[in-house]
């Protein structure tokens, strides 16, 4: 006899999963191993110290070549940076800060619209982040890591949230508060990093989150 399986029960098993699902550990893997390879190469370890900045070069985001002012190092540059960006880190601690957070609100979000559909939003994410970044900074420096991606599972949760309280007619007073909080820590990170945040990105994950929680990954 076959039976079918309500979306209730299947929602429940998801968010039942213990740790985070094979897909994140796959994305955090790569990026750890980018980094850890960069890094022993910066402790003259394995290679050259030079292989970060020739990592930067090839896979960063650079504005200046959104501006027009310097040329691509090879043909679709300009495209695949803003994906590649994502996956290079300024180290160790840079890749554990968006790696706790991204397996973290990745399992809970995943937990509700599965492994395709946040894959998604972590591209458009990343890609919203490299935008955002591309048009508002006049930075020349090379941008990385994968804070867009992050900010944008955090635009889907505080939406959710947003919409919930909404819904059953609660206050939405800690939403508000926790949009307040993340302003101020990018303010309080920028001045500490002496400028060298890059605030633009996060903006733009986190607009393409709140954009897709509104929209296909309706929760």
């Amino acid at each position: 006899m076959h039976f079918r399986t309500t979306p209730t029960s299947s929602k429940v098993r998801r968010d039942q999963q213990v740790g985070a699902p094979a897909f994140l550990l796959w994305v955090v893997g790569v990026m750890a191993l980018i980094e850890f390879t960069l890094s022993a190469a910066d402790a003259d370890i394995v290679g050259s110290p030079s292989w970060r900045w020739v990592a930067y070069g090839f896979g960063a985001f650079w504005q200046p070549l959104i501006s027009g002012d310097v040329s691509p190092i090879f043909p679709g540059q300009t495209a695949t940076m803003f994906v590649t960006h994502a996956f290079l880190h300024g180290g160790p601690m840079h890749l554990v800060l968006n790696s706790v957070i991204l397996l973290a609100l990745g399992k809970y979000i995943s937990a509700r619209i599965g492994p395709a559909k946040t894959m998604l939003v972590l591209l458009l994410s990343a890609v919203g982040g490299g935008v955002a970044f591309g048009f508002i900074s006049t930075s020349s420096a090379p941008m990385i890591g994968a804070s867009g991606a992050v900010f944008g599972l955090i635009g889907i949760w505080q939406t959710w949230d947003y919409l919930s309280r909404r819904r059953l007619r609660l206050s939405i007073q800690p939403v508000v508060s926790a949009m307040l909080g993340l302003i101020f820590a990018n303010f309080v990170l920028f001045a500490f990093l002496d400028g060298g945040l890059a605030w633009q990105a996060h903006l733009g994950g986190w607009v393409v989150g709140c954009i897709s929680a509104t929209t296909f990954v309706r929760n």
